[in-house]
């Protein structure tokens, strides 16, 4: 990793290298030796920098970590003007979102995350807060409830809550293959994760769907 230059005040280019510098030895540090492993004299020391000039960006090691959460989720997103919820396929929506949701779950960097989170979550309960307030997951229920609510208001479901229904159906989608993905299970082929949404959406819009009555 090339040393950051000292002397002088920073560009605004090169303060932004450094806060991108510091990000990627914080996030290899947290997620290969964990939360309560990782120091910020750690951090200081991978990037070459005093620990006064990490903490003109970071006041401490929770803002780090919720900095190193927030990259992680963002660079998950599916990226700008992806439809997501567009079209009037209601089975295609969810398929869609399954998908985008599912990629990210069990992408390295979110089972690495996932896993230090379970490990340290009890030491350190503010990990979850973190995890809660960065990890999107409250915008992805918002997503498929608005979904279901249109799809409520035509008929085609019934549905008392659909945020209810909207979490159940995120958990629906990341629970197993994460657990597998953290080694919890053998390993799911390629094929059974390319599978995993169209089986999720099934299951769950027939538990979903409106009952025609019995003639």
């Amino acid at each position: 990793m090339s040393q950051v230059r000292r002397g002088g005040r920073p560009s605004r280019e090169a303060s932004e290298q450094l806060g991108e510098l510091i990000l990627d030895a914080a996030t290899d540090l947290f997620l290969t030796h964990g939360f309560g492993a990782t120091s910020i004299e750690a951090v200081a020391q991978r990037v070459r920098i005093s620990k006064r000039t990490f903490y003109h960006r970071f006041p401490d090691k929770p803002a780090l970590f919720a900095a190193v959460v927030h990259r992680i989720i963002k660079r998950l997103r599916p990226a700008a003007g992806i439809p997501l919820i567009e079209g009037a396929d209601l089975q295609k929506v969810l398929e869609r979102l399954a998908t985008f949701i599912l990629r990210a779950a069990v992408s390295p960097n979110a089972i690495a995350l996932h896993r230090l989170i379970v490990a340290e979550s009890a030491r350190f309960p503010e990990l979850t807060e973190v995890l809660a307030r960065e990890g999107g997951t409250e915008e992805a229920i918002t997503l498929i409830a608005g979904a279901l609510e249109r799809e409520v208001k035509t008929g085609r479901l019934k549905l008392d809550d659909p945020i209810f229904a909207a979490q159940q159906f995120l958990q629906m989608v990341v629970a197993l293959p994460q657990r597998h993905g953290m080694g919890l299970g053998p390993p799911m082929s390629k094929r059974e994760l390319t599978e995993w949404p169209r089986k999720v959406v099934d299951l769950f819009l027939n538990g979903c769907r409106r009952n025609e009555p019995m003639r």
